[in-house]
């Protein structure tokens, strides 16, 4: 059977695409991400405002400065030009924090009490920033979009954000509803987010060494957690000796930003 002219076309085009979608992450990992920019943005945006209108905001200005004013310094740290990043806290036990493409960040109120002092949260909200710096969600949603080839074209050439159902949409950018940071992505991405997420919080005048025990919280919060080999997700075994490994070279940014006056005064 012969191939059409567009068939042919729609092929080319795809294949240029995914030439040029080969990409490094921040730490010089190859990734694939298909997904333009604009359309992560749109997408990121959308489900922001769905869970915005879905779930009780919280408005206590002591609050909501606290958590602004970390993310802010953070935020001060990110390379090139920056979206008005909006940061909301939900009313929510469940300790859970996520970021969003276009500049969207959430932070449950159970969160607050595993983060104990603004470094750890520093350090929750800079690994969730790592997810969106590294393009992590687009790269899930181009593997998920790639068992479907037609459904991705479909989607990539509408404009109403709306087009992908909302809870594949919210998986794949890493929210849910179980105890923890986020839904679980690849270990690999983990990883990164950690690396960069320590970067961020080191740069910005919080103390790396606090993501250890952030985790070491998490730990006591969350017993009973599969071993390794059994989830994508790092234990949390694994993570605290990682991070650790990871704290004296970071520390030295950390101590640049003190000696030049920059420890945020956020508690």
């Amino acid at each position: 059977m012969q191939t059409g002219p567009l068939k042919k076309t729609a092929l080319i085009l795809l294949t240029i695409t995914i030439f040029i979608a080969c990409s490094e992450s921040p730490t010089g990992r190859n990734q694939l991400t298909l997904i333009p920019d604009g359309r992560m943005a749109a997408l990121g945006e959308n489900a922001f405002e769905e869970m915005k209108q879905s779930r009780p905001v919280v408005t206590d200005s002591r609050i909501n400065g606290y958590v602004k004013c970390i993310t802010d310094k953070l935020i001060k740290q990110l390379p090139g030009k920056q979206p008005d990043w909006e940061v909301k806290v939900f009313q929510n036990a469940t300790p859970n924090a996520f970021a969003l493409p276009g500049g969207n960040i959430g932070v449950n109120t159970g969160m607050l009490k595993i983060a104990q002092t603004p470094d750890q949260l520093a350090a929750v909200i800079g690994h969730e920033i790592g997810h969106v710096l590294a393009d992590h969600g687009n790269e899930r949603l181009t593997q998920q979009l790639g068992v479907g080839v037609v459904f991705f074209l479909v989607n990539l050439f509408f404009d109403e954000p709306g087009s992908i159902e909302q809870e594949v949409l919210l998986r794949t950018l890493g929210i849910g509803t179980r105890v923890g940071v986020l839904l679980p992505f690849s270990r690999a991405h983990e990883r990164e987010a950690d690396i960069l997420g320590l970067e961020l919080m080191s740069r910005a005048g919080f103390d790396p060494a606090e993501s250890v025990r952030l985790w070491q919280n998490m730990a006591e919060r969350s017993q009973g957690q599969p071993m390794e080999f059994l989830s994508t997700h790092p234990s949390h075994e694994s993570r605290i000796e990682k991070l650790s490994q990871e704290v004296d070279y970071y520390r030295k940014l950390y101590q640049k930003a003190l000696d030049e006056g920059r420890k945020p005064q956020c508690g």
